[in-house]
């Protein structure tokens, strides 16, 4: 089965987006940053970290974001990285365990009762800005809000872009604490 590829760049130099034509996560994104995890939750992750120099992998609904440490070129790592989901989605394998990701889930939600402020967080964050970094291959998560902070997991091309302080501060902290008045300040863990 052929599958179309498209590489876009990101804001953040160490990390390039494939955008493919098909659904690889029923919902959210996965995002792999060891080679455990990648066994755990994606066969399609444990490929591309074997990639020398790939040091995260971030799979989500159609797209993949790699980001490379400071071994290897983008030049020798692109042709890699296009080959391994080339071989891979075009075998028809799943990117990846949905059973797994599914359990995680319903682990967290069961374990987290979130009050209000935290529930008014979360929709904002899925409702406006995980979609719009989603569009530059990132993705950004609720930690916890606590004592009128709100901790945020970066993600994907969010995690060390030299943009992303901006983004938080400029973008998401304003956009929150114009929505939420309880949030004093926005914060990356």
């Amino acid at each position: 089965m052929s599958v179309n590829i498209q590489l876009e760049w990101t804001p953040n130099p160490s990390t390039l987006k494939y955008v493919v034509d098909r659904r690889l996560v029923s919902s959210g994104a996965v995002n792999i940053t060891s080679k455990e995890a990648a066994e755990e939750k994606s066969p399609l992750a444990l490929k591309l970290m074997g990639i020398q120099g790939v040091t995260a992998v971030m799979v989500g609904s159609n797209f993949v974001t790699v980001t490379k440490g400071e071994q290897g070129e983008w030049d020798e790592l692109n042709d890699a990285v296009m080959a391994t989901l080339d071989e891979h989605l075009g075998a028809g394998l799943p990117a990846v365990n949905e059973d797994v990701l599914a359990a995680a889930r319903a682990a967290a939600a069961a374990g987290g009762s979130g009050g209000s402020v935290e529930t008014r967080i979360q929709e904002i964050l899925d409702g406006e800005i995980r979609p719009a970094v989603a569009q530059d291959g990132g993705d950004i998560t609720l930690d916890r809000f606590e004592d009128g902070i709100v901790y945020l997991h970066m993600k994907g091309a969010c995690a060390g872009c030299p943009s992303s302080t901006a983004t938080l501060k400029m973008g998401i902290e304003s956009r929150l604490r114009e929505l939420v008045p309880e949030v004093t300040e926005v914060v990356s863990v």
